[in-house]
């Protein structure tokens, strides 16, 4: 068994990403396997190289070893470039030249498809508005064509090892953004593209991810790469049970170290690691 932990370094780590990390270790630790640590630092306008070295310092504290070398996605754009080329050569991606504004927009109106979370304003454009848009150099992203890319594929589905056996459709999937327009991936071809090169068996995450993997699943059936399987864990939530996040200056990882906090005591707050789905 192979896992992964795969932070993103936009800022200091805190409990829940301890438990993340904690979760896959345990998993390649009880199966007698292998845990990577990888770091998804596409996002060059966010990432900063000194929450990069953080993580490492913040993980190593914790006790957590892995395998050599960590990945930078960062380094990796070329794969997923190669990925976005096949994926536009079976016809399941179209440019999306709309804004913001405009999406939100488009939802609100009667005729919005709010149950994709985008309301298929460019996917209904002719092939020759979409080339003359694209020839003079409009900014778009790219998104799937999740129905096309569903009736490519046939019926998919999944294994979630605490939820069990879930079904792929194309509202689950919705036409979600694979080619950004600030970075020329996103992270569902990154996180995908990787999991397959890295062997990836067993995916830990928490279960907020759980909507984006019917999406990760349809990737991996189009690009004809192997199927791991899936564990979506419980999240770390405040006193308010709202779940910690970087955004909401959630108590870092860095700051219990610096208090004191000694990293069985860390261990001791977030529970047993096998029980981590429930």
């Amino acid at each position: 068994m192979i896992t992964r932990f795969a932070p993103s370094p936009t800022g200091l780590l805190h409990l829940g990403h301890a438990l993340a990390a904690g979760v896959a270790w345990q998993a390649a630790e009880d199966a007698g396997g292998q845990f990577l640590l990888r770091i998804e630092d596409i996002d060059v306008g966010r990432c900063r190289e000194e929450f990069a070295v953080a993580l490492v310092e913040d993980l190593a504290w914790l006790g957590l070893r892995w395998a050599v070398p960590v990945w930078r996605q960062s380094e990796r754009l070329r794969h997923y470039a190669a990925a976005l080329e096949r994926l536009r050569g079976l016809g399941v991606m179209y440019p999306c030249f709309c804004t913001r504004q405009e999406i939100a927009a488009a939802l609100s109106a009667p005729q919005g498809e709010a149950g994709l979370g985008y309301p298929g304003s460019c996917r209904r454009l002719g092939a020759a508005e979409r080339e003359e848009r694209l020839g003079r150099g409009e900014a778009c992203a790219w998104r799937l064509d999740a129905a096309a890319a569903l009736a490519l594929t046939g019926p998919l589905g999944w294994l979630d090892m605490a939820a069990g056996p879930q079904v792929v459709d194309a509202l689950g999937v919705g036409d979600v953004v694979l080619g950004r327009k600030d970075v020329s991936t996103s992270y569902h071809v990154a996180v995908t593209v990787d999991d397959a090169a890295q062997g990836v068996s067993l995916v830990t995450r928490g279960e907020d991810l759980f909507g984006s993997t019917p999406v990760h699943r349809l990737l991996q059936a189009l690009l004809e790469l192997p199927v791991p399987r899936w564990w979506h864990h419980r999240l770390v939530c405040d006193e308010g049970g709202k779940r910690l996040a970087k955004r909401d200056a959630a108590r870092s990882l860095r700051s219990l170290r610096e208090a004191g906090v000694r990293p069985e005591e860390v261990w001791g707050r977030l529970g047993p690691l096998r029980a981590a789905s429930r």
